[in-house]
């Protein structure tokens, strides 16, 4: 099994995993998953055997960058890909080298995942496409 994570152009193929996991699984809106703001991102694509599997974006402003989107089929779920590709991304926004502090919203199932990560929740827990989330952030 060859596994690679990378940043990718491919728009159409990160939109057509996460159309999969938040609008197909999670019901999210598509006019809420499709936010306008991936024009401004970095975007990672993890393929499995060259098979598209999971995706994230970054988007950085000042300091601060914030991944999102993260998600992975169902059938990678559990496999450590998620991690990966958070590890990935996190190291790109460390080579920025203006990006002190890594943001997210994390629904609440996947807190525990992100603290392993390193991680850490702050705030209060908020609704985001009718899921609950709370904001966890890491200093790089």
């Amino acid at each position: 099994m060859t596994v690679d994570i990378a940043l990718t152009r491919n728009i159409d193929a990160c939109h057509a995993l996460r159309r999969r996991v938040f609008i197909e699984e999670q019901n999210v809106s598509e006019a809420e998953e499709i936010d306008g703001l991936d024009d401004n991102a970095m975007h990672f694509m993890a393929t499995v055997d060259g098979v598209p599997m999971g995706t994230a974006r970054i988007i950085i402003k000042g300091t601060t960058a914030k991944i999102g989107r993260v998600c992975v089929l169902r059938e990678q779920r559990g496999t450590g890909l998620g991690a990966a590709i958070m590890r990935a991304a996190l190291e790109v926004c460390k080579s920025q080298g203006t990006v002190n502090k890594v943001v997210l919203g994390s629904q609440l199932h996947a807190l525990k995942f992100y603290e392993l990560l390193g991680f850490e929740a702050f705030g209060p827990i908020y609704l985001d496409a009718e899921i609950e989330h709370r904001d966890m952030k890491i200093a790089v």
